[in-house]
């Protein structure tokens, strides 16, 4: 008696392969995120519109996430998303391209005693990742701009999605 399964598979098996690789030629391929890129502009003051938020909820309290980016939108700060993360934190970090970075600075100094890290990002978004802990918590009366000394900021490219998602 033939065993018919072993044709089955390997059919099963040609076309998984089939797809992964067509898959991976068009993600290769395809366009780049419009998130992937900044584009420089010539500023001498940055304030809160300019500024493109992410915010992460790296803690158990749901709806931590939502509730910042809330307050972040009340003080004129353009909400990109929110989301949660299981990556591990301790207290509110804010996360963003470099220390001299205008838009990472108007967003620190809502968070007094933040902690802030750079990790080279090219698209201009700054991150603000929560945890139950919120420190010093949200400081509403901050500055909504900021002096610009280099003369430039690079701003995301890409809208927003203009609406907080999920149980963040």
């Amino acid at each position: 008696m033939r065993k018919w399964y072993t044709p089955v598979l390997l059919v099963v098996l040609v076309l998984f392969v089939a797809f992964a690789g067509w898959w991976g030629v068009r993600m290769a391929t395809g366009p780049l995120d419009p998130a992937s890129a900044c584009e420089t502009t010539a500023l001498t003051s940055l304030s809160t519109g300019q500024v493109q938020v992410r915010v992460y909820n790296a803690g158990t309290v749901k709806g931590q996430a939502t509730t910042v980016a809330n307050q972040l939108k009340g003080a004129g700060f353009v909400i990109h998303s929110t989301s949660n993360t299981d990556d591990d934190y301790k207290g509110t970090t804010i996360v963003g391209a470099s220390g001299d970075d205008p838009q990472m600075q108007l967003v620190a100094s809502f968070f007094p005693g933040a902690t802030v890290t750079t990790d080279h990002r090219q698209n201009g978004l700054v991150d603000v990742v929560v945890t139950d802990d919120l420190g010093q918590g949200f400081k509403a009366d901050a500055a909504t701009s900021i002096d610009v000394p280099s003369g430039h900021a690079c701003l995301p490219v890409a809208q927003p999605s203009h609406s907080a998602t999920g149980g963040a």
